[in-house]
C-alpha cells in the first residue's frame, strides 16, 4: 500500500516538478543548497526543497535571494505563452477567464477591468496582430495600447 501511495504522489508531482526543473529553483532554501549545480537532478532536489515551508519563509522576510518587489511581468509572459490562444479568444470577445487571470498577473484594479477588457477588445487586431506573434510582442503592443489609455496608463508610471 505505502508503494502504491508513493507511486501515486510521484506521478501527481511530475508536472510540477518537470516545470520546476526547466525554469530552475529561483530562490529560497533550494536554491541555496544547490546553487552552482547543474542537471536535472540538482534542480529537481532544489524545487522539491523550495515546495516546503522554507520557500514561503523566504518569500514573507525578502531571504535567500527571494525578492517580492520583482515586477511579475515574467509571470505574465509564462502565462501567456501557455494560454496564448485562450487569451485571444477572450480578447476577441471582451470577457473570460483567461483575459480576467491576465488582468490578476498584470495587478489592474478590479475598479479598471472592464476599461482594460474594453480596450484589449477594442484592439484586439492590433495585439493579436499576426497569427504566429509571440507572448512577448503581445505584451509590448499591449503595453502601448494602456499607455494610450488615460486610465490605464497609471500601470505604467
Amino acid at each position: 500500500m505505502k508503494r502504491v501511495i508513493l507511486i501515486a504522489t510521484m506521478l501527481a508531482s511530475l508536472p510540477m516538478l518537470s516545470q520546476a526543473a526547466s525554469r530552475g529553483a529561483g530562490c529560497g532554501v533550494g536554491a541555496v543548497l544547490f546553487d552552482g549545480q547543474t542537471g536535472t537532478v540538482p534542480h529537481v532536489l532544489a524545487a522539491t526543497t523550495n515546495g516546503s515551508l522554507f520557500d514561503t519563509v523566504s518569500m514573507t522576510f525578502g531571504i535567500m535571494g527571494c525578492d517580492t518587489s520583482v515586477s511579475i511581468t515574467a509571470s505574465a509572459d509564462e502565462f501567456l505563452k501557455d494560454n496564448i490562444d485562450k487569451v485571444a479568444r477572450d480578447m476577441s470577445s471582451g470577457q473570460g477567464e483567461s483575459l480576467e487571470t491576465l488582468a490578476n498577473l498584470l495587478r489592474i484594479d478590479d475598479a479598471d477591468k472592464s476599461r482594460f477588457f474594453s480596450a484589449t477588445q477594442k484592439n484586439f487586431g492590433r495585439i493579436f496582430s499576426r497569427e504566429d506573434i509571440s507572448s512577448i510582442e503581445v505584451l509590448e503592443t499591449l503595453a502601448g495600447v494602456m499607455k494610450e489609455d488615460v486610465t490605464l496608463s497609471k500601470y505604467f508610471s
